[in-house]
C-alpha cells in the first residue's frame, strides 16, 4: 500500500501543470548551460559560486527576476542577458535548485 501511495504522489506531481521542477535538465533545456555550469566558471560564475554567495540569503525571488530579466555588475564586467524563454514558474525552480547547490560540497 506504501508503494502505491508514493507513487500516486509522484504521478501528481508530474500530472500537476506549470510545476517547474529545477534540475540540470531544465538548465540545460533554458541555455544556462551555455555560460554556466554546476561546478566551474565558464562565461558566468558555477551554479555552486551563486548559491554560497546567496546561501544567508532569502534570495530566491531576486534570482529568479535577474534569470528573467538580466542582470550586470554582481560577477564582474559581462552581463548576464535577459532569457525571456523562461516562464516565471521556471526561473523560481531554478533558483532554488541553484542556491542548493551552494551547499553541496
Amino acid at each position: 500500500m506504501r508503494k502505491l501511495s508514493a507513487l500516486a504522489c509522484c504521478a501528481m506531481l508530474v500530472a500537476v501543470p506549470g510545476l517547474a521542477l529545477a534540475n540540470p535538465a531544465l538548465a540545460q533545456k533554458k541555455n544556462c548551460m551555455a555560460c554556466h555550469a554546476v561546478d566551474k566558471r565558464l562565461v558566468g560564475p558555477s551554479f555552486k559560486d551563486i548559491g554560497a554567495k546567496y546561501a544567508k540569503q532569502d534570495a530566491a525571488a531576486d534570482l529568479a527576476t535577474r534569470i528573467v530579466k538580466g542582470s550586470s555588475g554582481r560577477w564582474g564586467p559581462v552581463p548576464m542577458p535577459a532569457n525571456p524563454q523562461v516562464s516565471v514558474e521556471e526561473a523560481q525552480a531554478l533558483s532554488t535548485w541553484i542556491l542548493e547547490q551552494g551547499g553541496k560540497p
